[in-house]
């Protein structure tokens, strides 16, 4: 169970205040993935950071009851000195796992031949985001953070290979995924929000939350 107990985030740009949520309140019970729906400036990332426990509310509480994975795409827990050899090792021994499966299934899944070997640093954006989505995968979560659904990659086998893997985990885990599109979160959501003007609205379907989402952005 993940929950926001009257949750309020909020920067100062420089001219004007940005609110993010106002004192907002929701859970997310293991079983139910969620979609949420959120126009480009709105705080997607933050609001998934908050989740992940990488950045911290202005007010209220956020209560983790549940083991939850660092946000597809975030590459705060690597360091671009070493290989994605060396970065898989280490991560499995922060999370207390076996560094010989946590290498193989990376190196398997990411298909990078000798550049898994190689130091994090020489990578393309598109290479670091298949072995950081290879990771997540790797580490045994019960609810897993996807920012702007799949990488970005544009390698066909891996895009099959994590499709796959991640419609399996959907049976025995769950997803919590942000998007402004909302075709990214059909294959993965049953219920579904939108955040917008510092509020999440929840709806039981995603087809509900389109109505508003469309009706705010396109009206």
């Amino acid at each position: 169970m993940l929950e926001f107990d009257n949750v309020s985030k909020s920067f100062w740009t420089g001219t004007q205040r940005k609110v993010i949520l106002d004192r907002v309140s929701f859970r997310v019970e293991l079983g139910n993935s969620l979609g949420i729906l959120a126009p480009n400036g709105t705080g997607k990332t933050t609001l998934i950071n908050m989740m992940a426990g990488l950045e911290k509310p202005d007010e209220g509480d956020i209560r983790r009851g549940c083991r939850i994975s660092f946000p597809l795409g975030f590459m705060g827990g690597v360091v671009n000195r070493v290989s994605a050899m060396e970065n898989s090792r280490y991560i499995a021994r922060l999370y207390g796992l076996d560094p010989d499966y946590i290498e193989a299934f990376c190196r398997w899944m990411c298909n990078l031949g000798e550049y898994f070997d190689q130091p994090l640093g020489t990578y393309s954006s598109g290479m670091r985001a298949r072995f950081t989505f290879s990771l997540m995968l790797a580490l045994d979560f019960d609810i897993y953070l996807i920012d702007e659904g799949m990488p970005g990659s544009t390698d066909v086998e891996f895009n099959r290979k994590a499709g796959e893997i991640l419609k399996e985990r959907l049976r025995t885990t769950t997803v919590i995924i942000v998007s402004h599109q909302p075709a990214t979160l059909e294959k993965f959501a049953r219920s579904a929000a939108v955040l917008m003007g510092g509020q999440l609205y929840m709806f039981d379907t995603l087809e509900e939350a389109k109505v508003l989402y469309d009706y705010e952005t396109q009206g």
